[in-house]
């Protein structure tokens, strides 16, 4: 007799069951009902999104965006380094500061690791306010959960999230260097950026960084926004039931009782709901440890149900638990187009690929066809559903993303959106090689063994 399913199992296999049971899958908007069941969060109206596939667009884009700031800049990053790249993104966060921009910078403490103190004390020194996220002697026993956020907040009008680093090997375009990484981000505007400013909120006050104005801390992951007035457009304080804003209030009241202990709790980044039309929404997905990591699995595993026609994946790192692998082969098995791009013989983490590989099997199987990528280091990540869904983000299909680091993904539903992800993910698939069920019969013991050994300690990676 199988054993009974966890209480996390039960919950992805109810959303990605009641996603199988939606009449027109991902474009129905019972869809959308049932994925704010499970996240809570709004869905935000917002012009269409902007695809960023190309670093060094990306990295234009969004230093031109810190360049048109006029009150502040919230900057997350896993990896922020001193190369070129990183000195380009440096000079514009001083010019801000010069300006009189608020200015401030939220590094992960273990990504940036390599970057010299003095990178760091040149910002400091202009007046830019630095945080490092979990310093091991702040935090030793939590070492192992690392802020992998990648986020661009300017004014809270304007933000960019995705997969780059800020590293001179994401900002390149695709040339014939080793050392290029593949990888996408996407620009926002709206609402939805005053909530990533709330996302950023959240990683800033466990860095022990001072309260940034407009942003009312109740805990430490507990944001409620009021953003500045200029940037509400109408939308603020007012628009708050005064029975919620009383709440807020005496939450406020006990939290200052306990002499501003912000460091437990959760975050409520809800107090706005944005009503959205039915031709685009934007939903915000931003799992740490602790909050949001069973909301994420099952908005996934809701995707994958949800899959009608298309379902096209591209992630660095691929091993996922052993339900949302079964999620996958199911939609494969019923005819949907799912399509996996990977990392070829150019991967930062070889391990992660073995891990990868020991899946292989069963994917091709089921009729998954899977691509290698092998035109750059693959870093993207990305989803993207009948041509209606998408999401880009920092989160991989891998046990770290889902349990021990921080990540921010935007969920958006928009027929443009996605068809220039599909877009994108074709241009890669003419830089890829297809795994086919002949080619992988073939390949030697020590192959499988080491494919089998890394899909065993998968959780371990």
């Amino acid at each position: 007799m199988a054993d009974a399913p966890s209480p996390r199992e039960v919950r992805t296999y109810r959303a990605w069951g009641a996603a199988r049971r939606i009449t027109e899958g991902v474009r129905d908007p019972a869809f959308r009902e049932l994925l704010q069941r499970i996240d809570g969060g709004p869905m935000h109206h917002c012009p269409p999104p902007v695809l960023l596939p190309d670093g060094a667009e990306a990295f234009r884009t969004m230093i031109s965006a810190i360049d048109a700031a006029q009150d502040e800049v919230l900057l997350e990053t896993y990896i922020l380094r001193d190369d070129t790249l990183g000195a380009a993104v440096q000079q514009a966060l001083v010019r801000a500061v010069a300006r009189g921009v608020r200015t401030y910078v939220l590094a992960d403490a273990v990504g940036s690791m390599g970057t010299h103190d003095r990178f760091w004390n040149a910002l400091t020194g202009q007046g830019v306010v630095v945080r490092h996220f979990q310093r091991f002697w702040h935090h030793p026993f939590a070492a192992l959960r690392r802020d992998h956020r990648k986020l661009l907040v300017c004014d809270r009008c304007v933000a960019f999230t995705g997969g780059m680093n800020i590293g001179e090997e994401y900002g390149s375009s695709i040339l014939a260097r080793h050392d290029v990484w593949r990888d996408t981000f996407v620009q926002v505007e709206g609402s939805v950026a005053r909530e990533l400013a709330a996302v950023f909120a959240e990683g800033w006050d466990r860095a022990r960084g001072p309260a940034l104005p407009g942003l009312e801390y109740v805990s430490w992951s507990d944001a409620i926004e009021t953003s500045p007035q200029q940037n509400v457009e109408g939308i603020g304080t007012r628009a708050v039931s005064r029975r919620l804003q009383q709440a807020v209030q005496r939450q406020l009241q006990r939290q200052l009782g306990r002499q501003h202990d912000r460091r437990r709790g959760r975050r409520v980044r809800r107090v706005i709901e944005v009503a959205a039309p039915e031709d685009r929404a934007v939903l915000v997905l931003d799992p740490r440890p602790g909050r949001g990591q069973h909301e994420m699995l099952s908005v996934l595993s809701a995707l994958l149900g949800g899959a009608r026609e298309r379902l096209w994946i591209t992630t660095p790192y691929f091993a996922p638990p052993s339900r949302a692998l079964t999620f996958l082969l199911t939609a494969a098995r019923r005819g949907v187009d799912v399509r996996l791009l990977l990392p070829g013989e150019r991967t930062d983490v070889p391990l992660i690929r073995h891990a990868a590989h020991g899946a292989y099997r069963a994917l091709l199987e089921s009729g998954v066809r899977v691509f290698e990528y092998e035109r750059a280091t693959l870093h993207a990540k990305t989803m993207v559903v009948d041509g209606h869904a998408s999401v880009i983000g920092s989160s991989n299909l891998d046990f770290r993303s889902f349990w021990l680091n921080a990540e921010c993904n935007v969920l958006v539903f928009d027929d443009a959106c996605a068809a220039g992800l599909e877009g994108s993910f074709q241009a890669d698939l003419a830089g890829s090689r297809e795994i086919t069920k002949d080619e992988w019969r073939e390949r030697t013991w020590s192959h499988r063994l080491l494919d089998t050994t890394a899909r065993a300690l998968r959780w371990a990676l």
